[in-house]
């Protein structure tokens, strides 16, 4: 009877499957050649590919990694059965492979071995919380274990049962019919245990694991091995860490090994002696008969200072400078002073200027030397009017400046040239409708009907036609100001609906309030839910750079914003029934001092003069039901202007 476990390995990577394949070779064929790869001992992980199909690939090293696993378990099980003990220095291979034959495997058939010797059963998984693989591996080697048991005679595993003599530091291994001592501790590096449980060394040489490189021999030691080089270096020559043969420097590694009166001279793989030679030094030459060393007299053998005093000295010579210059000892000439920077800042006022054993004085721009010679006096360039209009000295130089309309030239900073404030770029803002330049001046002007220019010359202000009585409206008819004008209007009210006596709110002449007035029995009328019809009257300029949405009109409403929730709280729907064709305008809800507003937007720029009508509903809806409804009708006048 034969017990196989299979486990999954630590890790394999998992593919992604295609979703379209076609003639490729079937799962069985793929999992048949993962086997034959595993029982040929390849890596699981890189097997070669048969197909492009992931789906194979999966195939492939899964059925190859359960035959590694079945493998490494047998091989647990076995060691388990046969020795009676599952200790670590019985495995081989790597750390994950002992791990699966050990733990998984081994320790878990012991289990199965040792219920069945109790006679306890082989149903571990009630009375142990055993995994799935260690539990099923236990039950086949109990089961084994008593389907097995025969009226021949059986081995007594001594090791299991404790009957062993073993001392600390030896694991118990069974053997049929008896047991073995084996040490447990390893013999130490460059030594193998043996069968006897003693020590022998590692020929490392013969088995070719030593590193000893091609230049170099192989000895074996005692737990260890050397490397002798194989290159013997010849005389003159020394060998290296690294076997090379390098040239000795006698010269050095000798004392004094030539004879008195010589020096010795390395070569490459010896050396060699010369004879001192009498050398004098710098200063000195040799006598006539050629025996010693005598001072030159520099002074005498040539013009070696010139124009500047000579002292001869043993071996040298000096030269006396004269004022202004100084003696270089290494060059042995006279060189000027640079007076400029031995002395800086205390020569010359401004620039010192550097001369053959002198030094002259300068100013900067601006400046003149003064009648010592070295300090500078401030020249005023004003007397010479430089400039156009206006000039102040300063010192060093002079400013030129400009009066009130004029600013001084760019190119040669002492031209007054007219300032154009029309022409700035801030030049569309100092005037509100035309700007005029005039020589160092300017002046504005406004648009010839109704505006006139303000007491500051720049801007435009309306003139007020209504309040001047200067309009051409009739007795019925309103006059409404406008932006650089004014209309007449008239509103009436339409039929079922009554005029709202006026207020006293400024330009109440201008608005008007309808309200509905149904004759008896009109049923129509009654069920229609418009109960207020307003007329309102809007100035506005042509907004200049327009960026964004501007507030224009607020319908206040007495609604709370934030009603209690129950059946009967109103709210207010705000809808532009009629507006331009560009949809410029749209109403937004908001809420003010707790109270539903309406607010109007322009959302759009529009350019004047133009007329534009905006009606604008607002629904007031109770319990889901408009209860009744208000009209807004706003008559909006926008200027060509921005002003």
């Amino acid at each position: 009877m034969h017990a196989t476990v299979v486990f999954f390995p630590p890790y394999f990577p998992c593919h992604h499957l295609n979703s379209v394949e076609s003639q490729l070779p079937t799962l069985q064929e793929c999992c048949q050649d993962g086997r034959t790869r595993g029982q040929g001992g390849q890596d699981c992980t890189i097997l070669p590919l048969i197909s492009s199909s992931h789906t194979c690939r999966i195939a492939q090293e899964q059925c190859c990694a359960a035959v590694v696993l079945d493998k490494l378990c047998d091989n647990g099980i076995k060691l388990g059965r046969s020795q009676g003990a599952c200790e670590r220095p019985l495995f081989e291979g790597e750390p994950w492979e002992t791990e699966i034959s050990k733990v998984m495997c081994c320790d878990c058939c012991m289990l199965g071995l040792m219920a069945a010797s109790r006679g306890s059963g082989c149903e571990l998984q009630g009375s142990l919380s055993l995994g799935r693989q260690c539990d099923h591996t236990a039950k086949a080697c109990c089961g084994k274990n008593t389907e097995e048991g025969t009226p021949n005679v059986e081995d007594v595993n001594e090791c299991l049962k404790g009957s062993h003599n073993c001392i600390f530091g030896q694991i118990c291994i069974n053997t049929e019919g008896s047991f073995r001592c084996q040490r447990e501790i390893s013999c130490g590096t460059g030594y193998e245990l043996r069968d006897n449980n003693s020590c022998q060394d590692i020929d490392e040489c013969t088995l070719g694991t030593h590193n000893c490189g091609t230049d170099f021999l192989c000895s074996n030691t005692a737990g260890s091995f050397r490397c002798h080089p194989k290159e013997r270096c010849t005389d003159g020559f020394i060998q290296d860490a690294a076997g090379s043969c390098i040239d000795i420097n006698e010269c050095l590694a000798h004392s004094n090994p030539c004879l008195p009166g010589h020096v010795c001279i390395n070569t490459i793989g010896s050396y060699s002696c010369r004879r001192n030679t009498v050398t004098c030094g710098r200063g000195y030459h040799l006598t006539e008969d050629g025996t010693r060393c005598e001072d030159i007299d520099e002074c005498r053998t040539g013009n070696v200072c010139g124009d500047h005093g000579c002292v001869n000295l043993l071996g040298s010579f000096r030269c006396e400078c004269r004022a202004g210059f100084i003696f270089n000892s290494i060059t042995k000439h006279c060189e000027d002073i640079n007076e400029c920077r031995y002395y800086p800042g205390r020569l010359c006022g401004h620039k010192c200027e550097n001369t053959e054993g002198s030094y002259h004085c300068s100013c900067s721009t601006g400046f003149k030397l003064s009648h010592d010679g070295r300090n500078c006096d401030d020249v005023n360039e004003c007397e010479a009017n430089p400039c156009s209009q206006e000039c102040a000295n300063v010192y060093g130089s002079y400013q030129c400046y400009c009066r009130r309309g004029y600013q001084l030239s760019d190119i040669d900073g002492i031209t007054c040239e007219d300032i154009d404030e029309c022409a700035l770029p801030a030049g569309g803002h100092v005037c509100s409708y035309r700007c005029f330049n005039v020589p160092g001046s300017f002046y504005c002007t406004c648009p010839p009907t109704g505006y006139t220019l303000s007491p500051n010359g720049r801007t435009c202000q309306d003139i007020d036609e209504c309040a001047a009585g200067s309009h051409t409206c009739s007795v019925s008819e309103s006059c409404f100001n406008t932006q650089g004008g004014h209309r007449c209007l008239s509103f009436q009210c339409p039929p079922n609906f009554r005029q709202a006596a006026q207020g006293s709110r400024h330009d109440s002449s201008a608005s008007m309030r309808c309200l509905k007035s149904c004759q008896p029995n009109d049923v129509g009328c009654a069920l229609d839910p418009v109960h207020l019809i307003t007329h309102t009257v809007l100035s506005l300029p042509t907004f200049r750079d327009f960026s964004g949405p501007e507030e224009i009109v607020f319908l206040r409403t007495v609604v709370a914003a934030n009603p209690v929730l129950f059946s009967g709280a109103t709210d207010v729907l705000f809808e532009l029934v009629s507006t331009d064709e560009q949809y410029s305008f749209n109403v937004v809800k908001r809420s003010s001092h707790g109270m539903i507003l309406g607010v109007v937007q322009q959302v759009k720029p529009i350019v004047g003069p133009k007329d534009i009508k905006l009606e604008v509903a607002m629904n007031y809806v109770k319990s889901g039901n408009i209860s009744h409804r208000n009209v807004v009708i706003i008559h909006i006048f926008i200027s060509e202007f921005w002003f």
